[in-house]
């Protein structure tokens, strides 16, 4: 199994951006749970953050056709904005989870609107790092 963690603009920040919103844990922080979570050397995790739209549309192409192949992706603002990334993983027919770290239900209007909910496999919101645990453990009952 493939799983490939995708995370958008200011991801990078986690731990310094907004705490009392996105909480003190880093995005290295939710890494490394992930891979103490596996413990199963046939699944294969791959990290990627970008503040860049089009590198994360690289990296969904880049890994269509791979076989049990899945994607856990935080979109971050490009939730709201992106028909690009939206495109690409409804072209790759790569199956995913979208995971937020705050609930977008409950903050402004603008957050509210998710490009990618209606085509995810399932979305997380609202239980900040502990949705991308949530996300990995339903990928893993998929393998059994």
């Amino acid at each position: 199994m493939n799983i490939s963690v995708l995370n958008g603009p200011n991801l990078n920040l986690l731990g310094q951006r907004e705490p009392e919103i996105y909480g003190s844990t880093t995005l290295d922080d939710i890494q490394t749970r992930m891979l103490n979570y596996i413990n199963d050397n046939s699944v294969v995790l791959e990290f990627m953050q970008s503040n860049k739209e089009h590198e994360l549309v690289e990296v969904i192409q880049s890994v269509m056709g791979k076989e049990n192949q899945f994607i856990i992706i935080n979109p971050a603002a490009f939730t709201h904005t992106s028909v690009a990334i939206r495109d690409a993983l409804q072209a790759t027919k790569i199956p995913f989870i979208e995971v937020h770290l705050s609930n977008i239900y409950a903050r402004e209007d603008f957050r509210k609107k998710s490009y990618f909910s209606d085509i995810a496999m399932g979305t997380i919101s609202g239980l900040g790092a502990n949705g991308y645990l949530l996300a990995l453990n339903h990928l893993l009952t998929l393998k059994k």
